[in-house]
């Protein structure tokens, strides 16, 4: 395999016919919109048939514009200066925000229907999709003026969107300077970030020193690019009526602040035990101060673990089939029909993801694997995310959309699976290495994770009143990794551009997605423990677990398993595991 995905069966170009058939079908439906809408709204008969109309043609409608806009997104992924992908997902962007006032008439019209809960339950459609209009009509009371919806619609074209495309494209272009062994290069940021992973501490402190001093070459630009998305949220969510964008993602997420504050605080005080294993690994390294930033990821063992792509792949196919059959054939059909994006190459943007690609039943893995045991975890986390599209397959278009938080639950559960193997394989060196990598990972989601939380939620506050300067960005990231990490980390070595390299800033619709991964970490942790008590007879409640994630709310969601996450003690209870290793490894580390 050479390591690049396959797109063919989405389009096999932007010239092809068939995405040329469907730009002509999208623009034929976004021209008949208006009229469609009319022809549902203009009177109060028929109230079932119009609903079942508004169903089924939304479907229709999402799964042909998804088409074509993961298309787009997906070819500027691996090549963010493909001009004729820049301008088509500007084409299908300006398209889709040009029915926005129609799209708001649609949801207050079916927000004003007295009788809903009554004409729901007269049709099976309607039943299938009770959650989905009931949520309508509670977003509804958040809607503003038709005419209104369509200039916010249509200026976040040229303000959040483009704010968004400048971020990827300096970040994708960048070229950090760098010295290794004598010899100077010029590496793409995602190359040098991966070396915060290599044995040899000099590697690791010349990619920390070289990667901090490449932003100084975009923090301007890139920091603008911040304030735009956050001062164009902070000015719709007071529109629509909200307290703060964070009670707005809250409502967004299906979730509700009272299991958020249940999980922040346990969260929080689960800190200790963190920083008692930070400070260990700084003393194992020979750091006298807490752990540098550049020595986070640095292994303590000196491991010889080192995976090709084809060995993580037999061992990721191995592992998820002890769990499941179903898991197993999901991850190779995956490899081996190239849904994945394997190395890191320039103009590819930075990190790992899934795209569910539920119309026509795959999904595609961007990667930068640099084939290490952290690389190999994140190819399962996203298979994970690609198995979560799986058991939504049987689900219309509409409820195969999940929240972010919940996004992360399957994705961190594969994670396990594969963690829990490697340990059991391994000598007891390399046990000792996989041990303290999954405590790495969980202090990545519960510690960083708390930070850049604080972060987003003080930029947040701040951007209120005014504009943020890249200083004043780096001095909140500083005090916001001092306020997690404490004395587990040297104050010398923070990282103050943690806002630079993070993709998650930059979406105007999935604010503080931060909190989301916590909760896929602590969910699937408390899901992992039941799967151990019960065995297989729970693979078939989780797959149920899955697929029911498009048409419900989170609080309602997690009692299917019996877990109540309003109650902190869940959450204590699931860091009580992530705690327990930490202890272990303490013990373990003693005679190294």
């Amino acid at each position: 395999m050479n390591g690049n995905w396959n797109l063919n069966n989405l389009y096999s170009s932007f010239e092809s016919p068939e995405f040329k058939a469907d730009m002509d079908l999208f623009n034929k439906k976004i021209n008949n919109y208006k009229s469609f809408v009319s022809s549902i709204t203009n009177d109060r008969f028929d109230l079932k048939e119009k609903l079942k109309k508004y169903i089924n043609e939304t479907n229709n409608f999402k799964a042909l514009s998804n088409k074509l806009i993961m298309y787009s997104n997906l070819v500027m992924s691996v090549n963010t200066k493909d001009v004729v992908a820049i301008k088509t997902l500007d084409i299908l962007e300006q398209k889709l925000a040009s029915i926005a006032d129609s799209e708001a008439k649609l949801y207050k019209w079916i927000g004003s229907i007295d009788n809903l809960s009554e004409i729901i339950n007269s049709s099976d459609l309607l039943k299938e999709h009770a959650f989905h209009l009931n949520e309508i009509k509670e977003y509804s009371k958040h809607i503003l003026s038709d005419r209104e919806e369509l200039i916010i619609a249509q200026m976040k074209g040229s303000g959040s969107s483009s704010w968004t495309k400048l971020k990827d494209l300096e970040t994708s272009s960048l070229l950090v300077d760098i010295e290794i062994n004598g010899e100077k290069k010029s590496l793409p940021l995602s190359v040098v970030r991966n070396m915060a992973f290599d044995k040899d501490e000099k590697i690791r402190k010349a990619a920390y020193e070289a990667e901090l001093k490449s932003y100084t070459k975009i923090e301007n630009s890139v920091s603008s690019a911040l304030n735009g998305i956050k001062g164009e949220v902070i000015t719709i969510s007071k529109l629509r009526g909200y307290s703060s964008p964070l009670e707005e993602t809250v409502i967004n997420s299906r979730l509700d602040m009272k299991s958020l504050n249940a999980m922040l605080s346990a969260m929080k005080e689960s800190l200790p035990v963190f920083r008692k294993y930070y400070k260990r690994k700084a003393e194992l390294l020979g750091n006298k101060n807490g752990l540098p930033f550049y020595n986070l990821f640095a292994p303590i063992i000196d491991s010889e673990q080192k995976f090709t792509f084809d060995e993580a792949k037999d061992f990721i196919i191995k592992n998820f089939t002890t769990f499941s059959e179903k898991l197993g054939l999901f991850a190779k059909n995956a490899i081996e029909n190239e849904w994945i994006d394997v190395y890191p190459k320039e103009g590819k943007v930075g990190g790992a993801f899934c795209e569910n690609l539920h119309m026509i039943g795959e999904s595609r893995i961007m990667l930068n694997f640099g084939e290490t045991l952290s690389d190999v975890i994140t190819l399962a986390h996203e298979l994970g995310h690609g198995y979560h599209g799986e058991c939504l397959l049987k689900e219309s278009e509409i409820n195969s959309e999940y929240p972010m938080p919940i996004a992360e639950t399957a994705s961190t559960f594969c994670e396990t699976i594969v963690k829990k193997a490697a340990v059991k394989g391994a000598n007891k060196n390399d046990a000792i290495a996989i041990l303290e990598t999954e405590i790495s990972d969980c202090g990545q989601i519960i510690v960083d994770i708390l930070s850049r939380f604080l972060f987003e939620r003080e930029v947040f506050d701040r951007r209120k009143e005014a504009s943020l300067s890249s200083e004043e960005l780096k001095e909140i990231m500083i005090n916001a990794q001092k306020e997690t990490y404490g004395d587990g980390l040297d104050f010398n070595y923070l990282h103050p551009y943690m806002w630079a390299c993070k993709p998650h800033y930059y979406y105007a619709e999935a604010n503080f997605y931060n909190f989301p991964y916590a909760f896929g970490l602590l969910f699937s942790k408390g899901l992992y423990a039941e799967y151990l008590k019960r065995g297989s007879e729970f693979v078939e409640d989780y797959d149920k677990l899955l697929s029911v994630t498009g048409k419900s709310n989170l609080a309602d969601i997690t009692k299917l398993m019996n877990i109540d996450i309003q109650s902190i003690d869940f959450w204590r209870n699931s860091l009580k595991i992530i705690e327990d290793d930490i202890n272990n490894f303490l013990e373990l580390s003693k005679n190294l």
